[in-house]
């Protein structure tokens, strides 16, 4: 049986989309099953809003069920912090039997090293989200917040989220995406040649040439209008969206 390993981002799992948490939950049943699969990577934004480990709501408990019953099979689960669960912390991964990996990670892909990372720090021409990444990717920033009470985090997050929201209704579409330099760059920093990330909701493969070596990069989906995940064998990669 040929061997697979899975990628997934930008779900936004909420209370107000049942229909992307069933979604989910039958790619899990359909797809990520005990002895042809090497592992799922979630590449952040898992959830719409994550303001910490200490609350678990109905829908995070059940999402927890679900992978910790796909771990329990002996299939590894990795995740990579979004720009909306950046706060997640080890309790929740612990319960959810997932391990929590740096934003920008190197993973061995079949041989083929490969970068993988949420992407949001490669949209660099937004220059106000960035402004605030940088200081809500701090040490302090997350501290903070977490030490605040439950219902002034959850009004902070809401607040955010609207925020965004206007925000990125007057941004041009480009300056939403990422920047090629910073591309360059993050395959150059890690000194690879393939990369896989989530965060623009643009699903696609690119593939750059530089110094006569050919840099693939794979976008991987939203599920706001549809499935959507990457699975990679020994021998090929394929991007695949489905109905919700």
């Amino acid at each position: 049986m040929t061997r697979q390993t899975y990628f997934i981002a930008d779900l936004h799992l909420s209370e107000n989309r049942p229909d992307i948490t069933a979604a989910f939950f039958k790619f899990l049943h359909a797809h990520i099953t005990p002895q042809k699969v090497d592992a799922l990577y979630i590449l952040g934004d898992f959830f719409e809003v994550w303001v910490g480990d200490d609350y678990v709501s109905e829908l995070s408990a059940a999402v927890a069920e679900q992978l910790k019953a796909v771990n329990n099979l002996g299939i590894p689960i990795y995740f990579v912090h979004g720009n909306r669960d950046f706060i997640m912390r080890e309790q929740y991964a612990n319960m959810a039997g997932m391990t929590l990996l740096n934003e920008q990670t190197v993973i061995d892909l079949y041989g083929t090293p490969t970068v993988i990372l949420h992407g949001d720090e490669m949209c660099t021409q937004d220059v106000e989200y960035q402004k605030f990444r940088r200081k809500s990717r701090g040490w302090w920033w997350p501290k903070l917040m977490l030490a605040m009470p439950l219902w002034y985090r959850k009004k902070i997050a809401r607040d955010a989220r609207e925020k965004s929201k206007l925000s990125q209704a007057d941004k041009p579409i480009e300056i939403l995406d990422v920047v090629q330099s910073a591309v360059l760059e993050t395959f150059a920093k890690h000194n690879v040649a393939n990369m896989i990330h989530g965060h623009t909701h643009r699903p696609d493969v690119h593939t750059y040439e530089v110094n006569n070596q050919t840099l693939t990069r794979t976008v991987l989906g939203d599920w706001y209008t549809q499935g959507s995940y990457l699975v990679v064998t020994p021998n090929f990669q394929e991007l695949v969206s489905t109905p919700l």
